[in-house]
């Protein structure tokens, strides 16, 4: 009994806060004097109820353009959703002379951003992500880009939101690209990409292949690794490998009988400025001969 009372006390309570939480509506009469009250404050998410009490017709616009009633006769409402903080300055439009505002307090206006994932091999997209704060659609976000060597953020997209504030743009980065969103004024965090070069590894027995490449950069005399997977589950350098002209080695591994996981590492100083270490497919396949 005492432990149905408690969740139904903890039940009550979460109703109870989310009542207190819930957005609300204030009314703002509309008069023969002016707006009463000539200034309302309310919260993000909340809603301001504009009633004509007049025996005339009026008209309820912002000064920046962000809203505008119909005109209203008496007796009629027009209600406005506010999603962002700020002060909003209004103006009877049938009477210019009547003027308000409304007090929007909260967050201040904001634009998110996210990669679907911090490292990728080259040739491969990323997809970037966000929201803006106000949760309106076809909103345009900025989309700029900074990759590796270049001193300053070049714009890549005007990207329109969809239901809820969502916005989403794909790219393709070519080396380590810096990222962000920008919404009117408002600009995100920056999100960062490696990447690595993309190396293959193939097995023409007696012979291995392996290549690298990663945009116009060239690997030629660049080094990389050839691996074995040890029993304990690590990876142990067997070969070094200096790749040729194109980018490219054919060779050969002397390994004992028995099965073996090989793959293809490069280091972080060989893939070069603006990438990181990299690694092939592993390969598996049995010994059988000395």
């Amino acid at each position: 009994m005492r432990k149905a009372l408690l969740l139904a006390a903890a039940v009550l309570g979460l109703v109870v806060g989310a009542t207190a939480l819930a957005a609300v509506t204030r009314v703002v009469a509309i008069k023969s004097t002016g707006f009463q009250p000539a200034t309302r404050t309310i919260q993000t998410g909340d809603s301001i109820r504009w009633r004509n009490d007049d025996t005339v017709d009026h008209q309820v616009v912002a000064d920046n353009g962000l809203f505008a009633s119909p005109v209203l006769r008496p007796r009629a409402t027009y209600t406005k959703v506010f999603t962002a903080s700020g002060t909003y300055r209004y103006r009877d439009a049938l009477k210019p002379a009547s003027r308000g505002t409304i007090v929007v307090k909260g967050p201040p206006p904001s634009v998110s951003i996210a990669a679907s994932a911090g490292v990728v091999f080259w040739g491969a997209p990323v997809r970037l992500t966000g929201q803006i704060s106000s949760g309106a659609a076809n909103q345009v976000v900025q989309v700029w880009a900074r990759p590796w060597g270049q001193t300053s953020f070049v714009k890549q997209a005007d990207v329109a939101t969809v239901t809820g504030g969502v916005w989403d743009f794909s790219q393709t980065p070519q080396v380590l690209t810096e990222y962000y969103a920008k919404w009117g004024n408002r600009q995100s965090a920056t999100a960062s990409v490696g990447v690595r070069p993309r190396l293959t590894f193939i097995r023409r027995a007696p012979w291995f292949v392996t290549s690298a490449k990663a945009g116009g950069t060239s690997f030629a005399g660049h080094f990389v690794y050839v691996q074995r997977k040890s029993s304990l589950g690590q990876w142990v350098n067997v070969k070094k490998v200096i790749l040729g002209s194109s980018g490219a080695r054919r060779f050969k591994v002397n390994l004992p009988r028995g099965r073996h996981a090989l793959r293809i590492f490069l280091t972080t100083n060989q893939a070069g400025s603006g990438y990181l270490w990299s690694n092939s497919r592993t390969i598996v396949f049995r010994k059988r001969t000395k």
